[in-house]
Protein backbone atom coordinates (compact mmCIF):
# COMPACT_ATOMS: atom_id res chain seq x y z
CA UNK A 1 0.00 0.00 0.00
CA UNK A 2 1.31 3.75 -1.36
CA UNK A 3 1.88 5.76 1.77
CA UNK A 4 0.17 9.47 1.66
CA UNK A 5 2.26 12.23 2.84
CA UNK A 6 0.40 14.85 4.35
CA UNK A 7 2.09 18.60 4.14
CA UNK A 8 0.85 21.68 5.90
CA UNK A 9 2.54 24.59 5.28
CA UNK A 10 2.59 28.20 5.36
CA UNK A 11 4.27 31.36 4.40
CA UNK A 12 3.59 35.22 5.40
CA UNK A 13 5.44 36.83 1.98
CA UNK A 14 3.98 39.54 -0.63
CA UNK A 15 2.34 37.55 -3.32
CA UNK A 16 0.85 40.42 -5.94
CA UNK A 17 0.21 38.14 -8.16
CA UNK A 18 -1.68 35.84 -6.44
CA UNK A 19 -4.65 35.34 -8.74
CA UNK A 20 -2.84 35.02 -11.09
CA UNK A 21 -1.57 31.76 -9.88
CA UNK A 22 -4.67 30.02 -8.33
CA UNK A 23 -5.45 28.12 -11.92
CA UNK A 24 -2.16 26.72 -12.32
CA UNK A 25 -1.63 25.62 -9.02
CA UNK A 26 -5.45 23.50 -9.17
CA UNK A 27 -4.30 22.10 -12.59
CA UNK A 28 -1.19 20.91 -10.76
CA UNK A 29 -2.90 19.22 -8.08
CA UNK A 30 -5.77 17.64 -10.18
CA UNK A 31 -3.12 16.15 -12.35
CA UNK A 32 -0.75 14.92 -9.40
CA UNK A 33 -4.09 13.71 -7.48
CA UNK A 34 -2.86 15.73 -4.83
CA UNK A 35 -6.18 16.39 -2.63
CA UNK A 36 -6.57 19.45 -0.10
CA UNK A 37 -6.78 23.04 0.15
CA UNK A 38 -4.39 26.01 -0.58
CA UNK A 39 -5.35 29.68 0.41
CA UNK A 40 -3.91 32.33 -1.36
CA UNK A 41 -3.79 36.47 -0.41
CA UNK A 42 -1.16 39.00 -1.38
CA UNK A 43 -0.03 38.38 2.29
CA UNK A 44 1.14 34.42 1.02
CA UNK A 45 0.14 31.28 1.16
CA UNK A 46 -1.45 28.60 3.66
CA UNK A 47 -3.02 24.84 3.56
CA UNK A 48 -2.42 21.78 4.13
CA UNK A 49 -1.90 18.79 0.97
CA UNK A 50 -2.18 15.32 0.92
CA UNK A 51 -1.08 12.62 -1.90
CA UNK A 52 2.00 10.58 -3.19
CA UNK A 53 5.37 11.31 -2.63
CA UNK A 54 6.23 12.14 -6.05
CA UNK A 55 2.33 14.53 -5.73
CA UNK A 56 3.11 16.56 -3.04
CA UNK A 57 7.04 17.31 -3.72
CA UNK A 58 5.84 18.44 -7.55
CA UNK A 59 3.44 20.82 -5.82
CA UNK A 60 6.34 22.06 -2.95
CA UNK A 61 8.71 22.41 -5.88
CA UNK A 62 6.15 24.09 -8.23
CA UNK A 63 5.46 26.80 -5.24
CA UNK A 64 9.43 27.27 -4.40
CA UNK A 65 9.82 28.75 -7.93
CA UNK A 66 8.14 31.13 -7.21
CA UNK A 67 10.83 33.98 -6.02
CA UNK A 68 8.91 35.22 -2.49
CA UNK A 69 8.53 31.20 -1.49
CA UNK A 70 11.89 29.49 -2.52
CA UNK A 71 12.54 29.05 1.10
CA UNK A 72 8.60 27.46 1.71
CA UNK A 73 9.33 25.02 4.58
CA UNK A 74 6.45 22.34 5.51
CA UNK A 75 5.60 19.93 8.30
CA UNK A 76 5.13 16.74 7.12
CA UNK A 77 3.18 13.40 8.71
CA UNK A 78 2.15 10.11 6.71
CA UNK A 79 -1.12 8.51 6.69
CA UNK A 80 -2.74 5.13 5.43
CA UNK A 81 -5.81 7.18 3.09
CA UNK A 82 -5.59 10.47 1.60
CA UNK A 83 -7.27 12.64 3.99
CA UNK A 84 -8.93 14.67 1.87
CA UNK A 85 -11.42 14.45 -0.90
CA UNK A 86 -11.34 17.85 -2.72
CA UNK A 87 -8.68 20.28 -4.21
CA UNK A 88 -9.30 23.14 -3.54
CA UNK A 89 -7.06 26.97 -4.27
CA UNK A 90 -8.98 29.75 -2.88
CA UNK A 91 -8.65 33.26 -3.28
CA UNK A 92 -8.79 34.94 0.06
CA UNK A 93 -7.91 38.31 1.76
CA UNK A 94 -5.79 36.83 4.52
CA UNK A 95 -4.47 33.42 4.79
CA UNK A 96 -5.87 33.46 8.28
CA UNK A 97 -8.58 35.07 9.53
CA UNK A 98 -8.27 37.28 12.51
CA UNK A 99 -10.28 40.50 10.82
CA UNK A 100 -7.62 43.14 11.98
CA UNK A 101 -6.26 45.42 9.92
CA UNK A 102 -3.06 46.45 9.29
CA UNK A 103 -1.49 43.44 10.91
CA UNK A 104 2.23 41.88 9.10
CA UNK A 105 3.61 39.16 10.60
CA UNK A 106 6.93 40.33 8.09
CA UNK A 107 7.65 43.56 10.34
CA UNK A 108 6.60 42.53 13.40
CA UNK A 109 6.23 38.93 15.00
CA UNK A 110 7.34 37.10 18.11
CA UNK A 111 10.47 35.18 19.18
CA UNK A 112 10.11 32.24 17.19
CA UNK A 113 11.46 29.04 19.53
CA UNK A 114 12.26 25.56 18.45
CA UNK A 115 11.32 22.81 19.60
CA UNK A 116 13.58 21.56 20.99
CA UNK A 117 14.16 24.89 23.13
CA UNK A 118 10.15 24.95 24.14
CA UNK A 119 9.99 22.97 27.03
CA UNK A 120 12.88 25.11 28.62
CA UNK A 121 10.89 28.75 28.67
CA UNK A 122 7.09 26.89 29.30
CA UNK A 123 8.83 25.77 32.45
CA UNK A 124 9.55 29.22 33.42
CA UNK A 125 7.06 30.46 35.83
CA UNK A 126 6.90 34.33 34.96
CA UNK A 127 5.66 33.04 31.19
CA UNK A 128 2.20 33.24 30.39
CA UNK A 129 1.14 30.29 28.20
CA UNK A 130 -1.64 30.76 26.04
CA UNK A 131 -3.63 28.27 23.57
CA UNK A 132 -4.28 30.69 20.51
CA UNK A 133 -6.83 28.06 19.09
CA UNK A 134 -10.13 27.03 19.38
CA UNK A 135 -12.29 26.06 21.95
CA UNK A 136 -13.22 22.76 20.95
CA UNK A 137 -9.72 21.95 19.67
CA UNK A 138 -8.08 23.13 23.21
CA UNK A 139 -10.48 20.09 24.98
CA UNK A 140 -8.79 17.29 22.47
CA UNK A 141 -5.42 18.34 23.91
CA UNK A 142 -2.70 20.97 24.85
CA UNK A 143 0.35 21.95 26.73
CA UNK A 144 0.25 21.20 30.54
CA UNK A 145 -0.15 24.70 32.28
CA UNK A 146 -1.73 26.53 28.83
CA UNK A 147 -4.56 28.87 29.10
CA UNK A 148 -7.67 28.42 26.62
CA UNK A 149 -9.16 31.36 25.83
CA UNK A 150 -12.55 29.80 24.95
CA UNK A 151 -12.62 31.46 21.49
CA UNK A 152 -15.32 30.02 18.86
CA UNK A 153 -12.81 31.18 15.73
CA UNK A 154 -9.90 33.00 15.00
CA UNK A 155 -11.59 36.45 15.01
CA UNK A 156 -12.51 36.45 18.65
CA UNK A 157 -8.76 36.87 19.97
CA UNK A 158 -7.79 40.48 19.61
CA UNK A 159 -10.99 40.84 22.10
CA UNK A 160 -9.84 38.06 24.53
CA UNK A 161 -6.03 39.76 24.40
CA UNK A 162 -7.94 43.17 24.94
CA UNK A 163 -10.13 41.65 27.80
CA UNK A 164 -7.34 39.27 29.71
CA UNK A 165 -3.83 40.85 28.79
CA UNK A 166 -1.96 43.54 30.75
CA UNK A 167 1.15 44.84 29.34
CA UNK A 168 1.98 45.91 32.45
CA UNK A 169 1.25 42.95 34.47
CA UNK A 170 1.72 39.92 31.62
CA UNK A 171 5.86 40.69 31.03
CA UNK A 172 6.62 37.28 29.21
CA UNK A 173 3.79 35.02 26.49
CA UNK A 174 4.40 32.68 25.09
CA UNK A 175 1.65 30.96 22.11
CA UNK A 176 1.47 28.22 20.51
CA UNK A 177 -1.53 26.79 17.38
CA UNK A 178 -1.22 23.60 15.18
CA UNK A 179 1.21 24.60 12.69
CA UNK A 180 2.18 28.06 14.02
CA UNK A 181 0.06 30.72 11.46
CA UNK A 182 -2.08 31.81 14.31
CA UNK A 183 0.95 32.45 16.42
CA UNK A 184 2.50 34.36 13.68
CA UNK A 185 -0.24 36.46 13.59
CA UNK A 186 -1.16 36.54 17.39
CA UNK A 187 2.43 37.48 18.43
CA UNK A 188 2.29 40.40 15.88
CA UNK A 189 -0.64 41.37 17.15
CA UNK A 190 0.48 41.73 20.75
CA UNK A 191 3.44 43.18 19.49
CA UNK A 192 1.62 46.26 17.76
CA UNK A 193 -0.40 46.60 21.20
CA UNK A 194 2.98 47.20 23.04
CA UNK A 195 3.78 43.37 24.45
CA UNK A 196 7.53 43.25 24.81
CA UNK A 197 8.55 40.07 25.14
CA UNK A 198 6.62 37.43 23.07
CA UNK A 199 7.20 34.19 22.55
CA UNK A 200 5.62 31.45 19.69
CA UNK A 201 6.33 27.93 19.21
CA UNK A 202 8.31 27.37 15.30
CA UNK A 203 6.04 24.99 13.27
CA UNK A 204 3.91 24.96 16.28
CA UNK A 205 2.42 21.70 17.76
CA UNK A 206 2.95 19.77 14.56
CA UNK A 207 6.28 19.91 14.90
CA UNK A 208 6.59 19.97 18.76
CA UNK A 209 5.22 16.62 18.39
CA UNK A 210 7.51 15.61 15.34
CA UNK A 211 11.01 16.89 16.76
CA UNK A 212 10.50 16.12 21.13
CA UNK A 213 10.63 12.58 22.42
CA UNK A 214 7.46 11.67 24.08
CA UNK A 215 8.98 10.97 26.98
CA UNK A 216 9.99 14.39 27.32
CA UNK A 217 7.43 15.54 25.89
CA UNK A 218 5.08 18.30 27.72
CA UNK A 219 2.05 17.62 25.34
CA UNK A 220 -1.32 15.93 26.87
CA UNK A 221 -3.73 14.56 24.77
CA UNK A 222 -4.18 14.45 21.01
CA UNK A 223 -3.66 17.27 18.37
CA UNK A 224 -6.70 18.20 16.67
CA UNK A 225 -5.96 18.60 12.34
CA UNK A 226 -8.48 19.66 9.60
CA UNK A 227 -8.75 16.95 8.07
CA UNK A 228 -10.22 13.68 7.66
CA UNK A 229 -7.78 11.85 10.26
CA UNK A 230 -9.79 14.14 12.71
CA UNK A 231 -7.10 14.20 15.44
CA UNK A 232 -3.14 13.07 15.58
CA UNK A 233 -1.25 11.42 18.59
CA UNK A 234 2.60 12.22 19.52
CA UNK A 235 3.97 9.92 16.92
CA UNK A 236 1.93 11.75 14.63
CA UNK A 237 -0.61 8.84 13.93
CA UNK A 238 -4.05 8.79 13.32
CA UNK A 239 -5.49 9.82 16.82
CA UNK A 240 -8.93 8.41 18.54
CA UNK A 241 -11.26 10.55 17.97
CA UNK A 242 -13.91 10.53 15.02
CA UNK A 243 -15.70 13.99 13.96
CA UNK A 244 -19.34 14.42 13.98
CA UNK A 245 -20.68 15.53 10.23
CA UNK A 246 -22.97 17.82 12.08
CA UNK A 247 -20.92 19.99 13.33
CA UNK A 248 -17.55 19.58 12.29
CA UNK A 249 -16.23 18.77 16.21
CA UNK A 250 -14.23 16.02 17.27
CA UNK A 251 -16.17 12.76 19.28
CA UNK A 252 -15.13 9.96 21.58
CA UNK A 253 -16.45 6.84 21.82
CA UNK A 254 -18.23 7.66 24.69
CA UNK A 255 -19.98 10.68 22.68
CA UNK A 256 -21.15 8.37 20.44
CA UNK A 257 -22.65 6.48 23.19
CA UNK A 258 -25.14 9.28 24.07
CA UNK A 259 -29.05 9.06 23.06
CA UNK A 260 -28.26 12.74 21.35
CA UNK A 261 -25.66 11.13 18.80
CA UNK A 262 -27.22 10.15 15.07
CA UNK A 263 -24.31 9.05 13.20
CA UNK A 264 -24.10 11.20 10.38
CA UNK A 265 -26.35 13.96 11.69
CA UNK A 266 -25.53 15.34 15.44
CA UNK A 267 -23.36 14.20 18.44
CA UNK A 268 -24.32 15.87 22.06
CA UNK A 269 -22.29 19.09 21.20
CA UNK A 270 -24.48 20.00 18.68
CA UNK A 271 -27.54 18.59 19.04
CA UNK A 272 -29.99 21.66 20.55
CA UNK A 273 -27.81 24.16 17.50
CA UNK A 274 -29.22 22.28 14.36
CA UNK A 275 -32.71 22.67 13.02
CA UNK A 276 -34.80 19.43 11.76
CA UNK A 277 -34.20 20.53 7.86
CA UNK A 278 -30.56 20.55 8.57
CA UNK A 279 -30.75 17.41 10.39
CA UNK A 280 -32.99 15.81 7.69
CA UNK A 281 -30.29 16.85 5.16
CA UNK A 282 -27.82 15.63 7.10
CA UNK A 283 -29.29 12.02 7.38
CA UNK A 284 -29.86 12.03 3.60
CA UNK A 285 -26.32 12.35 3.10
CA UNK A 286 -25.27 9.87 5.65
CA UNK A 287 -27.64 7.71 3.66
CA UNK A 288 -26.08 8.32 0.49
CA UNK A 289 -22.38 7.81 1.81
CA UNK A 290 -23.39 4.48 2.93
CA UNK A 291 -25.12 3.69 -0.14
CA UNK A 292 -22.05 4.67 -1.69
CA UNK A 293 -19.74 2.48 0.24
CA UNK A 294 -21.61 -0.59 -0.24
CA UNK A 295 -20.94 -0.08 -4.21
CA UNK A 296 -17.42 0.87 -3.16
CA UNK A 297 -17.63 4.23 -5.13
CA UNK A 298 -16.82 7.78 -3.60
CA UNK A 299 -19.54 9.49 -2.50
CA UNK A 300 -18.15 13.35 -2.81
CA UNK A 301 -14.53 14.56 -4.23
CA UNK A 302 -12.54 14.32 -7.14
CA UNK A 303 -12.98 10.72 -7.30
CA UNK A 304 -16.60 11.11 -7.25
CA UNK A 305 -16.29 13.81 -9.74
CA UNK A 306 -14.19 11.27 -12.32
CA UNK A 307 -16.27 8.53 -11.44
CA UNK A 308 -19.80 10.89 -12.56
CA UNK A 309 -18.04 12.18 -15.54
CA UNK A 310 -17.46 8.81 -16.73
CA UNK A 311 -21.58 7.45 -16.21
CA UNK A 312 -22.73 10.37 -17.47
CA UNK A 313 -20.22 9.57 -20.71
CA UNK A 314 -21.38 5.86 -20.70
CA UNK A 315 -25.13 6.78 -20.65
CA UNK A 316 -24.75 9.75 -23.32
CA UNK A 317 -22.77 6.47 -25.53
CA UNK A 318 -25.62 4.45 -24.76
CA UNK A 319 -28.15 7.09 -25.95
CA UNK A 320 -26.32 7.82 -29.09
CA UNK A 321 -26.09 4.09 -29.72
CA UNK A 322 -29.85 3.63 -29.11
CA UNK A 323 -30.47 6.60 -31.12
CA UNK A 324 -27.80 5.13 -34.50
CA UNK A 325 -29.64 2.04 -34.20
CA UNK A 326 -33.34 3.92 -34.23
CA UNK A 327 -32.52 5.43 -37.22
CA UNK A 328 -31.09 2.24 -39.47
CA UNK A 329 -34.20 -0.02 -38.28
CA UNK A 330 -36.26 3.22 -39.42
CA UNK A 331 -34.29 3.79 -42.50
CA UNK A 332 -34.59 -0.34 -43.35
CA UNK A 333 -38.35 -0.55 -42.80
CA UNK A 334 -38.61 2.87 -44.89
CA UNK A 335 -36.81 0.83 -47.75
CA UNK A 336 -39.20 -2.29 -47.42
CA UNK A 337 -42.08 0.13 -47.18
CA UNK A 338 -40.87 1.61 -50.48
CA UNK A 339 -40.10 -1.67 -52.65
CA UNK A 340 -43.45 -3.28 -51.40
CA UNK A 341 -45.70 -0.31 -52.67
CA UNK A 342 -43.81 -0.61 -56.04
CA UNK A 343 -45.35 -2.49 -59.19
CA UNK A 344 -44.07 -6.07 -59.10
CA UNK A 345 -42.14 -5.51 -62.44
CA UNK A 346 -39.79 -2.71 -60.74
CA UNK A 347 -38.77 -4.71 -57.92
CA UNK A 348 -35.75 -6.90 -57.55
CA UNK A 349 -35.85 -10.13 -55.85
CA UNK A 350 -32.96 -12.08 -54.47
CA UNK A 351 -32.40 -15.60 -55.26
Amino acid sequence: MQTTIVCALYKFVRLDNHESLRQPLLDLMLNERVRGTLLLATEGVNGTIAGSREGVDQVLNWLRLIPNLADLDCKESVSAELPFKRSRVKLKKEIVTMGVEGIDPQNATGTYVDAEDWNALISDPEVLLIDTRNDYECEVGSFAGALNPHTESFREFPAYAEQSLDKNKHKKIAMFCTGGIRCEKSTAYLREQGFEEVYHLKGGILKYLEKVPESESLWRGECFVFDDRVTVTHRLEPGSYEQCHGCRRPITELDKQSEQYIAGAQCPKCYDEITDEQRQRFLEREKQMQLARVRGEAHIGEDAKVLLQAKRETKYKAKSNQTKSNQTRSKSLSLKCKASAMPARYRVWSV
